[in-house]
């Protein structure tokens, strides 16, 4: 029996899923230094500290809450891309070893990112409500940075 090349492409493609499930993601979480750890620090209030939490974590800390679909490829791997991403650019774990310097440079790239609504990612916030900012979110945020600068 001679299958034709849909039925082929289909069988294809439903084994190559199957076989790239078996390639997940490492979800071991780098450790977290209590004295580094922004959302540790006392100073910061705790409305803006939870804000950042439900908003920021899961992909600017070492305190990823990983959801049951990072098993499913390729989207974990997708996931698992913009959360090494998103520490690289920003990791509120290691806030306190970064220099002055460096957090100047994060806290204005924090208020650019919440002036211009950039965060969280809305294909993120579809998924995690917690993670939805009202306007009056966002303006506390900026609020709270620029009181840091």
């Amino acid at each position: 029996m001679k299958l034709n090349k849909r039925k082929t492409l289909g069988i294809l493609a439903i084994a190559v899923f199957i076989i790239i499930q078996l390639f997940g993601i490492d979800e071991t979480l780098p450790p977290v230094v209590e004295t580094e750890n922004f959302y540790n620090d006392k100073s910061v209030p705790e409305d803006v500290r939870i804000l950042l939490r439900n908003a920021c974590r899961d992909c600017h800390s070492n305190e990823t809450e990983y959801p049951w679909y990072i098993n499913i490829q390729p989207l974990g791997w997708w996931l698992k891309g913009h959360i090494e991403n998103g520490r690289e650019q920003l990791n509120f774990s290691k806030w306190n070893s970064y220099d002055d310097k460096r957090k100047a440079r994060k806290v204005d790239e924090c208020i650019e990112v919440m002036e211009r609504r950039r965060m969280p990612y809305k294909s993120y916030t579809w998924i995690h409500k917690k993670a939805q900012l009202s306007d009056d979110d966002y303006e506390r945020l900026i609020a709270y940075f620029e009181s840091v600068k």
